[in-house]
């Protein structure tokens, strides 16, 4: 089978759905299929094909890290695309690029599959101003409706997205397809422990601190002031020993420093900044627990790689996304500031934390790269019969 995987960007820039969308050709691959990925990268002035990869000129969006919006008419992309004649098309994402995939099925008349990888009802304020938010909120829904209609098969990384799309009045049935983690890269025994050493030693962390850490887009959709809200509220305030660490960056940054210096949490929370993919491991594998307040993700791939590496998860109560966080299993829920401090405090005292380790890391094991070829080839299949 011949697959083209549309995204708006890709390797080397990294997040969720670009590590997604590696994991499912890698997977492809492994079952015998070809796959070409067909994306924008505002680094190139000429449509280039390298290693199964389409790179498509475009124009950079300065306020979106990593991403570039490509022309979603071309007829070298077409003719390379036809060159490589898919048997399915894969759209992953909306705009320039996923434009194009979607024109292209429908011109070829090759069988679409189309995944929603995000809600843009929490990300509209990148690029809206506040007053037009309602307006713009309509304007996406019948923009989404637009591509599950054109789709053979509509998959999502959570039960979260068919949540949405209802509430845009959008029925078709959505095939949910979790999202995967590169098992062979968040692996805790491929860690440099001496670099984990170097790095509790360089944020100041003594050997009887307790930290905490969240990885993500430092924005409004992650609830990160909601997070401060809760520890300065709580316990853990009173507990100097604990200590949250934000790895990330993006438009609230500054913001949130100053909100935890106004709340007195300084001594304990510490926004480090972004940290490029392949050195992310070892920042994990310094930590003890990954907390998490986002409602806006559907199946967090930050989330699935600090439990890889054995790190239980503290999610907020997200009844669209229940069953990722299993309690007691791979972490705990809570629905309150001192239902948090309840819960970290008692994993933090627990005498011995290994068996729940080895059970966070075992909840992921069949998340991998293949699982998720195996998923999609059985609903490319279901594509080409439709």
């Amino acid at each position: 089978m011949k697959v083209a995987l549309f995204v708006e960007t890709y390797l080397p820039y990294i997040n969720g759905v670009v590590t997604h969308v590696h994991s499912l050709k890698t997977g492809l691959e492994m079952l015998g299929h070809q796959v070409l990925v067909v994306t924008a990268d505002p680094e190139v002035k000429r449509h280039t094909l390298k290693d199964g990869v389409l790179y498509c000129p475009c124009k950079k969006l300065k306020r979106i890290y990593g991403y570039g919006l490509a022309a979603p008419v071309s007829r070298v992309r077409e003719k390379l695309i036809d060159n490589f004649a898919p048997d399915i098309v894969h759209v992953h994402q909306e705009f320039g690029i996923g434009l194009f995939g979607y024109q292209y099925a429908k011109r070829r008349k090759v069988p679409m599959v189309y995944t929603m990888h995000t809600m843009y009802d929490d990300y509209l304020y990148y690029v809206v101003p506040k007053h037009l938010i309602p307006a713009a909120k309509q304007v996406a829904g019948r923009y989404s409706r637009m591509f599950v209609k054109a789709a053979a098969q509509v998959t999502g990384p959570s039960k979260k997205v068919e949540s949405y799309l209802r509430s845009h009045g959008i029925k078709k049935p959505v095939n949910v397809v979790p999202n995967p983690v590169e098992l062979d890269t968040f692996n805790l025994e491929h860690a440099d422990m001496e670099k984990v050493a170097a790095l509790r030693e360089q944020f100041g962390y003594a050997a009887d601190d307790f930290v905490t850490v969240f990885v993500g887009r430092v924005g409004k959709e992650k609830n990160i002031d909601q997070l401060l809200d809760f520890w300065a509220a709580s316990q853990l305030a009173k507990e100097p020993r604990i200590k949250l660490m934000v790895i990330g960056d993006g438009p609230e940054r500054e913001e949130l420093i100053g909100r935890a210096a106004s709340l007195g949490l300084s001594p304990q929370v510490q926004f480090i900044g972004k940290v490029m993919h392949d050195q992310l491991l070892e920042y994990l594998v310094a930590c003890d627990a990954y907390v998490t307040a986002s409602l806006s993700d559907t199946n967090s791939i930050s989330m699935l790689e600090g439990m890889a590496v054995g790190l239980p998860v503290f999610h907020i109560h997200d009844p669209l996304n229940k069953g990722q966080v299993v309690e007691g299993v791979n972490g705990f829920i809570y629905n309150s500031a001192d239902e948090l401090a309840e819960k970290l405090l008692a994993y933090r005292d627990l005498e011995d934390k290994q068996p729940l380790k080895e059970s966070v890391v075992e909840s992921v094991q069949h998340s991998g790269a293949k699982t998720l070829g195996e998923n999609l080839e059985k609903i490319y299949v279901k594509a080409l019969r439709s």
